[in-house]
């Protein structure tokens, strides 16, 4: 995993809630698109769910 993925994950388990990925790359000064691939390499990594539409959070 990488460094940039692992701080993503961090995000969303220090939020306790699902999490758009605008409001991640807010809170690491990334920008929305880098995140949002950070995400789906997760979701396939299986560590990342979507409880929602546009809501991801750790599984």
């Amino acid at each position: 995993m990488s460094d940039e993925e692992s701080r993503v994950l961090e995000v969303m388990q220090q939020a306790g809630k699902p999490l758009r990925p605008g409001d991640i790359a807010q809170q690491l000064g990334l920008d929305g698109k880098a995140v949002t691939k950070i995400i789906n390499n997760l979701k396939k990594q299986g560590k990342v769910t979507s409880p929602k539409r546009c809501f991801h959070a750790p599984s």
